[in-house]
């Protein structure tokens, strides 16, 4: 008889404590918003609307429901279960979950702070910084109405009097839907003013291009990729009296548009012990060549690079097209050790992103760096860009092909 009674007490605790335990937004749900969500999804952001309040999150949470049980959101195209990143934002499957019993129970917001969503930890505060610096370029730069692609370089001071130690780079696409990608790079000539506003391809612009860049790759972005922020201690060096120069290809438009694109840098509040070097794995690098994805073929390219000299990985860049499949890297040692770096399964060229390693990541010198890339240049592709597919090679337009993979060491 206490056996029985034990149960059943029990079971009424248990059956409380699960009717007490109501799932609300405040609670349980904006939290996860908050970590995976609005760093996109703000007012300027690169979603297309806000999740920053309940009433916003309120009146999308079928859809939201939807796109985050078939984890079409957050979007996160690295596998993890090949390797983790520090800047990850794929839901777990606790978290799906939560969302799904919100929804299932009513979408009780519970008790409210204030209308706008609440900080919840410190992973968020860097979102919630001003920049140190923002430059823009000079006057707003009107696109062509030809349907061509377009590339253009920007002039852009810095007005820098002291060196700049750089611990977060943003940049800010002006025209979202027209910019195919963007390449800001360091100058310290002073020669290059001229060359604002003109073509890759106008011959005048070759007479800039005389002199090495003091860093060619300050910082890339790409449709997804979201804003770059190194570990303490390490910094891109930006030098006093120094010059950026914007990089920007520009997709076809037919209609009458400007672009007005910045760049947010904020400053080390720390000691700076190492500066951030770029590296890079191209087309060229290929064992298997030439660098040609035929009509109708599904190809794949290999790549085994040494480095000739240590390196610490902080981040990796991968890009592709939209003939893009699939890419895996790793590296191995001296000591024969394989070191799993990232794999793409299901390459999408909007949601491109710098990958933030959780710790730099040693590679003595001697490293092979393996990089196999698949593309698909067929009608069963539906990104493929040209129906009937012709050969594609590489080049910078949409319609041409890439295979990088860019690090940041130091």
């Amino acid at each position: 008889m206490s056996t029985i009674k034990s149960l059943l007490t029990t079971g009424l605790i248990g059956a409380v404590a699960t009717v007490g335990a109501q799932t609300t937004y405040e609670k349980d749900v904006a939290p996860i918003i908050q970590k995976h969500c609005v760093s996109c999804h703000s007012p300027g952001g690169y979603g297309p609307f806000s999740l920053q309040s309940f009433s916003d999150v309120f009146k999308r949470a079928k859809f939201i429901g939807h796109v985050t049980e078939t984890r079409y959101m957050p979007p996160w195209k690295a596998d993890p279960t090949f390797s983790r990143f520090a800047n990850e934002r794929f839901l777990s499957e606790v978290e799906i979950a939560t969302i799904q019993r919100w929804i299932k129970e009513g979408l009780k917001r519970g008790e409210p702070s204030s209308e706008s969503l609440v900080v919840v930890g410190e992973e968020n505060n860097e979102e919630n910084q001003v920049a140190d610096l923002e430059l823009k370029m000079a006057k707003p730069f009107e696109l062509s109405t030809d349907g061509i692609e377009d590339y253009r370089f920007f002039h852009v001071p810095t007005g820098l009097k002291e060196d700049a130690y750089v611990s977060r780079i943003e940049f800010i696409a002006g025209n979202k839907r027209y910019l195919h990608h963007s390449r800001v790079m360091v100058d310290t000539s002073g020669q290059t003013a001229g060359i604002d506003g003109l073509s890759e391809f106008d011959p005048l612009s070759r007479s800039f291009q005389t002199q090495p860049l003091m860093d060619e790759f300050l910082y890339g972005w790409v449709p997804g990729n979201l804003p770059v922020s190194f570990p303490r201690g390490i910094a891109k060096l930006i030098p006093a009296n120094s010059d950026l120069i914007f990089n920007i290809h520009y997709a076809p438009s037919a209609e009458k548009v400007s672009d007005v694109s910045a760049v947010k840098l904020f400053l080390s509040k720390d000691p700076v012990e190492h500066l951030v070097k770029s590296f890079y794995i191209e087309e060229e690098d290929i064992a298997n060549p030439p660098f040609i994805i035929k009509a109708n073929e599904r190809p794949t390219f290999y790549v085994s690079k040494t480095i000739t000299q240590d390196m610490n990985v902080v981040s990796l860049l991968p890009h592709m097209h939209f003939l893009g499949k699939k890419m895996v890297a790793l590296a191995i040692t001296p000591d024969n050790t394989e070191i799993p770096l990232i794999r793409i399964n299901d390459w999408d060229f909007n949601w491109q992103s710098t990958y933030l390693l959780q710790e730099p990541l040693f590679l003595p010198k001697g490293t092979v760096l393996l990089l196999v890339a698949e593309y698909d240049n067929t009608t069963d592709n539906p990104l493929n860009p040209t129906n009937p597919p012709r050969d594609v090679t590489y080049g910078w337009n949409s319609t041409d092909e890439m295979m990088n993979l860019i690090f940041y060491y130091y």
